[in-house]
């Protein structure tokens, strides 16, 4: 096995790659890449059996063979390397040989036949849409996803696959984020899939907000996911996730139409004084106006007024002021809308012109 590549076509699959895999791992051959070399150029694999990533890159003097090398040596040795090298790669026996101009590197590896690979998934589902698109439903909603929470199928993300829509969809049992975006093509039957956190932040990391398209293959035990030469493997979270929609409250018939910017600076400042435990800020609306109250154990209090619309008399509600924040921050609109009915029931959060992003807050008694 050989090949040679230029150092800056080696480090983006390289990067791509690497941070799948774990640094603390059961099996020694999980911490290192599976490198195939063949007569079209070069690919890498990382795993960690729960997730998969295989990254292509272009090449020359390409000799085929396939080994597995220490990712994280592999990656940093690269990196270290100065800009504009050329690095050339070669096995020799159970050892593999990297150099560049007067640099040289031997690393030991590992039968690349021990290597677990994901060969082919049971395809029910193909869907295509814009890159940009999925990163935007990810990032609206990614924040709200419990994190090992005993209640394992929160513990990701639901991709809700509808007649003419996909939808993403996160909750921890206190939030809930839901974002949506049309589909050109019609599904067959609705499909309901839930990828675990680190395949989120994976492909998270992975998206750009190019103009290209991704392919997402829908499983009955896994999703794929192709953008150009990398695809992306992950196992499925077996369980239900709970009736998202009867979360998302109804008759919220109290709105206040607020600057999202100037309430995100005001629950910043408050948050200072509220209860470091609960997080809990009180929300008071009246007509016109806003007020956010906070209150700590050392009865030290904060209180910011904002200017509002809306045609609420008097109503106080509790919220974690944590909660609030991600919220706000997964919208891009200069206006936010706050959907309330009473003080024990929770808040919808969205933009004013639009329901395709929605996010929920349970109440705190404060």
């Amino acid at each position: 096995m050989r090949f040679s590549i230029q150092r800056e076509a080696l480090l983006k699959p390289l990067q791509q790659v690497t941070g799948v895999v774990e640094r603390r791992q059961t099996l020694p051959v999980l911490a290192n890449l599976l490198v195939q070399v063949g007569t079209d150029g070069v690919s890498f694999t990382g795993t960690d059996l729960e997730v998969e990533m295989i990254a292509r890159a272009d090449a020359e003097s390409l000799d085929p063979g396939e080994v597995t090398i220490p990712a994280r040596k592999l990656f940093d040795i690269s990196r270290a390397l100065p800009d504009g090298s050329k690095i050339k790669v070669e096995q020799n026996g159970d050892r593999v040989t990297v150099s560049a101009g007067r640099s040289r590197f031997t690393l030991a590896t590992l039968p690349a036949t021990e290597f677990p690979v994901i060969d082919s998934i049971d395809l029910v589902e193909r869907v295509t849409l814009p890159e940009a698109a999925l990163k935007a439903l990810m990032d609206r909603t990614a924040f709200a996803m419990a994190h090992q929470d005993v209640r394992y199928y929160l513990n990701g993300m639901l991709l809700d696959l509808r007649e003419h829509a996909l939808r993403c969809v996160a909750t921890d049992g206190h939030r809930l984020a839901l974002a949506e975006t049309k589909l050109d093509a019609t599904i067959s039957s609705r499909r309901q899939i839930i990828i675990p956190r680190k395949g989120v932040l994976e492909l998270q990391g992975l998206f750009e907000t190019g103009e290209g398209t991704v392919d997402l293959e829908f499983g009955r035990n896994h999703l794929r996911v192709r953008r150009g030469g990398v695809v992306f493997t992950s196992k499925l979270i077996d369980g239900r996730f709970p009736d998202y929609e009867a979360v998302v409250p109804i008759g919220v018939d109290k709105e206040v139409h607020v600057n999202r910017e100037e309430l995100r600076a005001a629950l910043q400042r408050a948050a200072i004084l509220s209860n470091e435990k609960y997080r809990g800020v009180k929300l008071e609306v009246g007509p016109n106006r806003l007020r956010i109250v906070a209150h700590n154990p050392e009865q030290e209090e904060a209180v910011e007024e904002l200017e509002a619309r809306t045609g609420v008399s008097e109503l106080s509600v509790g919220f974690n002021v944590n909660y609030l924040q991600d919220a706000l921050g997964a919208l891009d609109s200069d206006e936010v809308l706050l959907c309330l009915r009473d003080a024990q029931s929770s808040c919808l959060l969205r933009k004013p012109d639009t329901e395709d992003t929605r996010h929920v807050i349970m109440p705190l008694r404060l």
